[in-house]
């Protein structure tokens, strides 16, 4: 049957005017035969489209700018780096930029302008921001005055009272009751107490004193209250008068005290004030009284008599700023003599002064004491300071006999030479051997934990006595004795001591760690 719809033509000039067929509106589709790969689809190519001229007038070309060389000057004068602006990014100059040369264009004063010396767009940026910042500043200060003058209160009252408007509904805030009080009966106390708000307290504070007709109404809390308040108020202002006068002291003097005491012997005292000349010790007196307790050392050895008598010269010689041959002498002979009485804490100040004063190349006996600074660290553990030490000391120095034994005893130290070490203990030069009675029993149990390892399961007494440098048999024993080794000797035929080292390791051991645990670095008697 055929179609009754006939075919409707393309308006007129439609195809030749877009030149192109329409595509059908399907694609054919073969059947599949069975399930094995469907054949390839067969698309009908298209032509390729080309661009179709739009109809109307062609636009019309686009005129070239010629900008006078002033412009381009301005341009690039304001990318130079000398002329950047560090808070100013180049997205902002070229906005900055593109309007003005805009705004001239339009104005058609492009060539009029003084380009060479307008302004650059970092700088109209920055002074734009200078005036905005300037106007914000004005404005707030207005503000505030306004406020001072009432403005910003009669907007807070007005305010307050839409707000009580929206809550009762009524216009007057006094007879208008909040919601609260009106559900909840249980706060009658509170509805019988009157609260003053904040503005009647502080008008109350700020109320001179009234007449007496008028003050029967005032609590007496109020009127202590203002009493107060006036004498604090005449305190700040000037109302009272400080009675208090600081006691004249002494000014202090320029230069040095010279003293002028002529008393050999006198005690130490601290000094809390400057020092006053009748009561210090010129150095001719300083001198005699060094001979006078050399004597009295000698003969006396009374060791806090002499302590407090150097401690009052060295203060003398402070006070006078006297540092030559002298004061080195002074403080040589009191190290030696804390040394000898085991007093660390006054032999420690003595040695940190003698490093200043040998510094100054005054005389003295540099190596001596270098010698026992060593060892003293060495019996502090301070390992800090003893390598500042080692890193001080020239090869000359290095090759002193004290020194050299110092530094043989560290060594000694280290590797864990107890043999060595005992040996140098039995040869020390100087006054080191005090140092060294400071920490040789603790080294002495570090060895013979070492021999209680190495030794099994006993050795001779005789070995030990040798060894850790006693000076008898006896002396070991007690040794052994003092740290709970009572059962730790036996004696054999012919009267032989045998120290049992198979027992006595983990005692020595525990005693070892005990004396290792702590040093009193001070030490002071």
């Amino acid at each position: 049957m055929a179609s009754q719809w006939t075919a409707i033509p393309p308006p007129p000039g439609t195809t030749g005017a877009y030149g192109y067929q329409q595509p059908p509106a399907y694609h054919p589709v073969q059947v599949r035969q069975n399930f094995a790969h469907p054949p390839p689809v067969h698309y009908p190519a298209m032509a390729p489209q080309s661009p179709l001229p739009v109809a109307g007038t062609p636009p019309p070309p686009q005129k070239k700018m010629n900008w006078p060389q002033p412009v381009r000057n301005y341009v690039q004068r304001s990318f130079e780096p000398k002329n950047m602006l560090p808070n100013i990014t180049t997205k902002e100059m070229e906005v900055k930029l593109k309007a003005t040369i805009t705004e001239a264009t339009d104005n058609d004063t492009l060539h009029t302008l003084d380009w060479d010396n307008m302004a650059l767009p970092q700088q109209l940026i920055h002074d734009e921001r200078i005036n905005a910042a300037r106007s914000s500043w004005q404005q707030d200060s207005v503000n505030l005055h306004l406020a001072g003058n009432g403005s910003a209160n009669t907007a807070q009252d007005i305010t307050k009272k839409r707000k009580s408007q929206e809550i009762g509904g009524g216009d007057d805030d006094a007879t208008s009751i909040p919601p609260w009080r009106i559900t909840n009966n249980r706060n009658a106390l509170e509805d019988r107490i009157s609260f003053a708000s904040p503005k009647d307290r502080l008008d109350k504070r700020q109320q001179p004193l009234q007449d007496d007709s008028t003050q029967k109404g005032i609590s007496k809390s109020q009127k202590n209250y203002q009493k107060n308040l006036e004498k604090r108020q005449k305190r700040f202002d000037g109302g009272y008068k400080s009675n208090y006068r600081p006691s004249p002291s002494p000014e202090p003097s320029s230069g040095p005290v010279v003293g002028t005491c002529q008393t050999l012997e006198k005690q130490y005292f601290r000094l809390t004030a400057a020092p006053i000349p009748s009561q210090v010790r010129p150095e001719h007196i300083l001198r005699q009284t060094l001979e006078l307790l050399k004597r009295k050392w000698k003969k006396e050895g009374n060791y806090s008599y002499i302590c407090d008598q150097f401690k009052s010269m060295r203060q003398d010689l402070t006070v006078q700023r006297i540092k030559n041959e002298f004061t080195v002498t002074v403080y040589e002979i009191h190290a030696r003599i804390a040394l000898e009485k085991g007093d660390l804490g006054e032999y420690n100040q003595c040695q940190t002064q003698l490093r200043v004063l040998y510094a100054q190349n005054l005389g003295g006996n540099p190596v001596e004491f270098k010698a026992y600074r060593i060892l003293y660290f060495i019996h502090t553990s301070n390992r800090t300071s003893l390598n500042d030490v080692l890193a001080d000391l020239t090869t000359a120095e290095k090759e002193e006999h004290a020194i050299k034994h110092a530094l043989s005893v560290r060594s000694a130290l280290a590797l864990g030479n107890y043999h060595k070490f005992f040996r140098l203990y039995l040869d020390t030069p100087n006054m080191g051997a005090y140092l060294m009675d400071m920490f040789v029993v603790r080294e002495r149990l570090a060895a013979l934990s070492n021999m209680c390892k190495a030794y099994k399961p006993d050795v001779k007494l005789r070995f030990v006595t040798e060894e850790l440098g006693f000076e008898s048999d006896g002396d070991a024993a007690q040794f052994i004795f003092d740290h709970n080794g009572q059962s730790l000797l036996e004696e054999r035929g012919e009267g032989e001591l045998r120290f049992l080292t198979g027992k006595a390791g983990l005692v020595f051991e525990s005693a070892k760690g005990e004396a290792f645990r702590h040093v009193d670095i001070k030490g002071q008697i």
